[in-house]
């Protein structure tokens, strides 16, 4: 692990350079995923069809054969075995129920002259889910992005997945049934995202898209941004642990290891104001990595990207951590809650020794889908209000319409803006 002194003079230089990820757009895929998305614009299910049978070795003739009706789904659900299943429905209820407390509700306030204004707060029509299909497929990011949308109240939620050779994953179905999912269609790829943006004859249009995905979807998802909403545009995985020392180091080794096994441009980062403790944890590093069984994807990740940063003490290892702006960072501190006060920027924070990053990804409650690439400094987590929507209310009394109409015309006429005037002046 590379180690770095946050004392050190060209410490800021050092850190930007293990932070910095090559995100630069590939021409030739955002070309590629153009011609997708123009493709299925225009011609919409024979496109899809196209699309699906070469790209997932299938043969689809309508589009009919790409929506997995109910029944499918409830059918994955009752073949769970019994822990999965118990597994499942505890994640989703926790899910849920942290949700309940992000709706935003309405308000409204009267003026003395009687003019009303506030804020009328109202669902999406309809938002769509990708999820990525296959052997690699993860049901818990059904949980996190369909669950939010239910409780928002979205009128309908349409989930799609992509079946290689037909294939599809009981527990991404079965977790689509717990989370409420409308209607599911067997589609992935740029074409799907493309799909939910545009419309098909076969897949209706959508208001928002959100669900990861690979650079394809990704790259689909930055382009048809506008014509829907999109989540976010998330990549790799992060964690950052701030640890005094006291904390048992094959815990610490395995939290970082549990977002490096995500992928080789995973982030792993360990700031301590212990430089002995750093040494400990690099031994269980050590000692743990040859049993695990992504260790080449884990060795690759830290080598690459993570380290270990020595800090004077625990207020400066929160500036470091304001600084990196982690999608996950973990306090395992004997006072949590006092550094927690000093954090500014982080996706999700996990207070205390015992509150394992992962345990957030999975059952916890609060989001996994999380801002990444420093930008905690101004995002937040997916959740209920991601699916909700804003509206003004202004009803202006006949004195409040007076009152309001000379400072509107005073203002209109000095942006030379006549009927503007006009309009407000009619009214006094």
């Amino acid at each position: 692990m590379t180690r770095l002194d946050s004392t050190a003079p060209d410490f800021n230089r050092q850190l930007q350079s293990r932070l910095d990820w090559d995100a630069a757009d590939d021409l030739e895929i955002h070309q590629r995923v153009l011609e997708i998305i123009a493709n299925v614009k225009k011609n919409g299910d024979s496109a899809l069809i196209e699309y699906t049978n070469r790209f997932d070795r299938r043969q689809v003739n309508s589009g009919a054969e790409l929506e997995l009706n109910r029944d499918a789904l409830q059918q994955a659900w009752n073949s769970l075995p019994a822990e999965q299943a118990q597994a499942l429905q505890t994640a989703a209820d926790r899910v849920r129920a942290y949700a309940e407390h992000q709706k935003m509700q309405s308000w409204q306030f009267t003026e003395a002259d009687g003019t009303l204004l506030g804020q009328k707060v109202t669902p999406l029509d309809r938002a769509g889910l990708y999820v990525p299909g296959g052997k690699a497929a993860y049901p818990s990011s059904v949980l996190m992005n369909a669950i939010p949308a239910k409780v928002a109240g979205v009128g309908e939620l349409v989930m799609v997945v992509p079946t290689p050779a037909g294939e599809t994953n009981p527990l991404v179905l079965a977790a689509a049934f717990v989370a409420g999912v409308d209607r599911v269609f067997t589609i992935g790829g740029a074409q799907a995202v493309a799909a939910l943006a545009y419309g098909t004859e076969t897949i209706p249009a959508v208001d928002k898209i959100v669900g990861p995905g690979n650079i394809y979807v990704a790259t689909a998802k930055k382009l048809v941004f506008g014509q829907v909403g999109i989540d976010m545009i998330a990549g790799p995985s992060e964690i950052l642990i701030i640890c005094d020392g006291k904390t048992n180091p094959d815990w610490i080794a395995m939290d970082l290891f549990s977002q490096a096994e995500h992928d080789e441009n995973a982030q792993s980062i360990l700031i301590s104001d212990d430089a002995g403790f750093l040494d400990k944890v690099e031994a269980s590093i050590n000692k743990l990595l040859p049993e695990m069984e992504r260790a080449d994807i884990i060795r690759t990740s830290l080598t690459g990207r993570g380290a270990f940063i020595k800090v004077p003490d625990l207020s400066s290892a929160a500036e470091v951590a304001n600084r990196i702006a982690p999608e996950h960072l973990e306090l395992s501190i004997a006072d949590p809650e006092a550094l927690c006060a000093q954090i500014r920027n982080a996706g999700a924070i996990f207070m205390g020794r015992y509150t394992a990053e992962a345990l957030g990804d999975y059952c916890a409650g609060p989001n996994h889908v999380l801002p990444t690439s420093s930008t905690a400094r101004y995002s937040s987590p997916l959740g209920v209000y991601d699916f909700q929507k804003r509206s003004s209310l202004i009803n202006c009394s006949a004195a409040g319409a007076s009152q309001l109409g000379k400072i509107a015309s005073v203002l209109a006429r000095g942006e030379s803006l006549t009927a503007h005037a006009r309009s407000a002046e009619y009214r006094i």
